[in-house]
């Protein structure tokens, strides 16, 4: 069985080429595996879906069915996407949804100011300037690991992390939105990522194992949707790289949430996803509390009508397994602790959103802006997940290009770079895939050894 999708199955994407001219002719990879995902889940009531009118025999002609989205197109879609939910979050993240509706007179729904006015001296914020369009550490970091991508352009693991995403951190200045100057990104982003440079630059540690004793949140995974786009469509190698290269970062549910996170990008890019497939995928793949977490958001989401009335039934179906407590800015002292029972708020929070808002952008990311808390990283998950399932298109561009304008980024450039190195990336895969065949044929040919025949 698997979730009802609420929305119609999206178009396929375009196929991933075949060797380019000077790479080894080799034959298709082994097949990926089943899209369905394994074990059953509930099933979810579907949605009704407004029924489309036949058109009469001298009627308008139908428009032509649009042309499935690229992989360029889905890459450009996550990641803009990603940097979207971000800053419509950024303003709002820490406070309770009342608290959103008393200071904005309402839900939030759009780009807005930040929170105090006076924000360069107002705690816990202080000096950032969150709001008017300002992307916040999630994207910083998101772009980061976008470079070391295109530096290394195969896939990373942890020690790429210490090689190349730490030096970009704290030896290239550039342009910080939150502190309208140009900075290093170290100076913004937060204490659980400035581990990461403690760690491997100071102490040195096993990259592998850096994040062990780090606090445990959501911190490497807000940044995982580029594992999920090199890894278009293949959930399970996604999965297995975000856990390689946040091992230098994260543990226990942290690194969980990252390796999920970046399945259910890739499985966002598949053939046909919905919303509802990408959530199957998610649940195949997660482990302990991060998986119960999410199947029980899921479930409730799945009776709720709208993402508007989302926000408590989901906060309290994710409040089991979340350590940080009911009060965001004052967790309790078991808060972002190893656990195998626990999960990160965030992750299950943002399918659940994904669900409730059947893929649509407006819904899916205001749902999660609206819902608080650690809202910019749940906003920048929606968005990154909605853009790769619906492609650039789906993200207003009232939004993308006032964040753009505001954050001073091109947010196109790294989806279309990172596209090219998925590319690159696949090309190699086919090739080591030939060469694995190859020799397991040689292998397996051997005549297996009998007792008698190794006497």
């Amino acid at each position: 069985m698997t979730y009802a999708s609420e929305q119609p199955p999206a178009a396929a994407p375009e196929a991933m080429p075949a060797a380019t001219p000077d790479a080894p002719d080799v034959p298709d990879a082994p097949d990926a595996p089943d899209a369905s995902g394994a074990g059953a889940v509930r099933t979810l009531p579907a949605r009704a879906v407004p029924p489309v009118a036949e058109p009469s025999p001298a009627g308008p002609v139908p428009p032509a069915v649009s042309a499935p989205p690229s992989l360029e197109d889905r890459a450009a879609g996550c990641l803009v996407g990603a940097a979207v939910g971000d800053a419509l979050g950024g303003p709002v993240q820490g406070w309770s949804p009342e608290e959103i509706v008393k200071r904005h007179g309402g839900r939030v729904e759009g780009i807005v100011g930040p929170f105090h006015d006076n924000w360069r001296t107002a705690r816990p914020l202080t000096p950032y300037h969150k709001g008017d369009g300002h992307v916040t550490d999630d994207t910083l970091m998101t772009h980061a690991l976008v470079r070391v991508y295109e530096t290394v352009r195969d896939h990373l693991d942890a020690y790429d992390i210490a090689d190349h995403l730490v030096p970009d951190l704290i030896g290239t200045p550039r342009w910080i939105p939150e502190l309208e100057t140009e900075a290093l990104p170290l100076q913004r982003i937060f204490l659980a990522e400035k581990w990461i440079v403690a760690r491997l630059h100071y102490g040195h540690a096993d990259p592998r194992e850096a994040g062990v004793g780090n606090i445990v949140n959501c911190g490497a995974a807000m940044y995982m949707a580029p594992v999920g786009i090199v890894n278009a469509g293949n959930p399970d190698r996604a999965y297995a790289e975000a856990l390689d290269i946040a091992g230098a970062h994260q543990a226990s549910y942290g690194r969980e949430a990252a390796g999920v996170f970046a399945a259910a990008v890739a499985a966002a890019f598949l053939p046909d996803a919905t919303p509802s497939s990408v959530v199957v995928q998610a649940l195949r793949l997660a482990k302990d509390g991060t998986r119960a977490a999410i199947e029980a958001v899921c479930e409730a989401a799945s009776s709720l009508p709208d993402t508007a009335s989302a926000t408590a039934p989901l906060r309290a179906a994710v409040a089991p397994f979340d350590t940080v407590g009911p009060d965001y800015r004052n967790p309790s002292l078991g808060a972002r602790r190893p656990s195998r029972l626990h999960a990160v708020e965030e992750l299950p929070i943002a399918l659940g959103m994904l669900l409730t808002g059947g893929g649509d952008f407006r819904a899916t990311v205001l749902g999660a802006v609206n819902y608080g808390r650690d809202c910019d990283s749940i906003a920048t998950m929606c968005g990154a997940l909605v853009g790769a399932l619906r492609g650039a298109a789906a993200v207003p561009a009232e939004w993308s290009e006032e964040v753009a304008r505001a954050s001073r980024l091109d947010l196109q450039a790294p989806g279309a770079a990172l596209a090219t190195v998925a590319r690159e990336i696949f090309t190699r895969d086919r090739a080591r895939a030939r060469t694995h065949e190859q020799a397991f044929t040689a292998i397996s040919a051997i005549p297996a050894m009998t007792e008698v025949s190794g006497r």
